[in-house]
């Protein structure tokens, strides 16, 4: 797979699992991202898929890199909807 491609479906998958804010903007916690069955299937290299569409600006959340337990509960933020 392609980086491009594997964006947009990050881009679904964040769609399907987030919630918008008052601002309109939707987000999901990396933790629930994770631990969702049908990403764990679909991503090999889930954060390095949130790295690159993090470069492009797609999304965005706190820090470099995220680790499961340790950054559950960061946002990770659609940029572009």
């Amino acid at each position: 797979m392609n980086v491009e491609h594997e964006i947009s479906l990050l881009v679904e998958e964040i769609r399907r699992l987030g919630t918008r804010n008052a601002d309109g903007q939707v987000s999901v916690k990396f933790g629930v991202l994770f631990a969702d069955e049908k990403c764990a299937n679909l991503f090999e290299a889930l954060v390095g898929t949130l790295k690159a569409a993090k470069r492009r600006k797609i999304i965005t959340y706190q820090g470099e890199l995220l680790l499961q337990g340790v950054h559950d509960n960061v946002d990770i933020m659609l940029l572009q909807d």
